[in-house]
């Protein structure tokens, strides 16, 4: 395990709205870090679960993604799919039939910085 390093993603959907995830796994680390140098293009977009619970460094959001779920993926279902403010506006039905197992995957989301 590494020190945790923070990364910032993007959804066209919400313009202007950055959310904010925290890695700790050095692979995983360094595959965010290929997303951002353009060298990795295919797994791209975030995907992780929710916890209920805002995160001093995600202050905007009354959940974050549990670190050690993170991951990237090139494609995913639709049912896990949705726009970071809709989850925000709908976080007390996320884990049911929206977002089962809390599973979040916007298709659209895209790294856009390391966050020092």
């Amino acid at each position: 395990m590494s020190n945790p390093v923070r990364f910032a993603f993007t959804q066209p959907s919400s313009p202007g709205v950055e959310f904010i995830i925290e890695l700790t796994d050095e692979s995983r680390i360094a595959h965010a870090r290929r997303i951002l140098s353009g060298e990795e293009t295919m797994e791209i977009h975030v995907h992780g679960r929710i916890i209920k619970r805002t995160q001093p460094y995600n202050p905007k959001f009354s959940f974050h993604l549990d670190p050690s779920t993170i991951a990237f993926f090139t494609m995913a279902i639709e049912v896990c799919d949705a726009n970071m403010m809709y989850v925000e506006d709908h976080l007390d039905e996320a884990g049911g039939a929206f977002l089962p197992g809390s599973h979040w995957c916007p298709w659209d989301s895209k790294l856009s910085r390391e966050v020092k």
